[in-house]
């Protein structure tokens, strides 16, 4: 199966399968090729989790801000 990209994964789905992730690599009974690929595969989803929380802070940000006027607009995709 394969995995989608870390990007188009909801942030649960996300720390859903870091967890998985962390829990394979830390038995320690993955070949090394193996436990590499899902490393890197924990990175990308730690860097795609992070920023998710960085949008999320911003939203939270805008709303809360003082200014009444404030505009709420799209911010740009850091992906892209």
């Amino acid at each position: 199966m394969a995995s989608k990209k870390p990007e188009n994964m909801s942030f649960e789905e996300t720390i859903t399968e870091l967890d998985t992730l962390v829990e394979q690599l830390e038995n320690g009974e993955l070949p090394l090729d193996d436990a590499l690929k899902k490393f890197e595969r924990g990175i990308a989803l730690a860097r795609s989790g992070q920023t998710k929380l960085d949008e999320a802070e911003q939203r939270v940000s805008i709303l809360l801000s003082n200014s009444d006027e404030a505009p709420l607009s799209d911010f740009a995709d850091s992906q892209e």
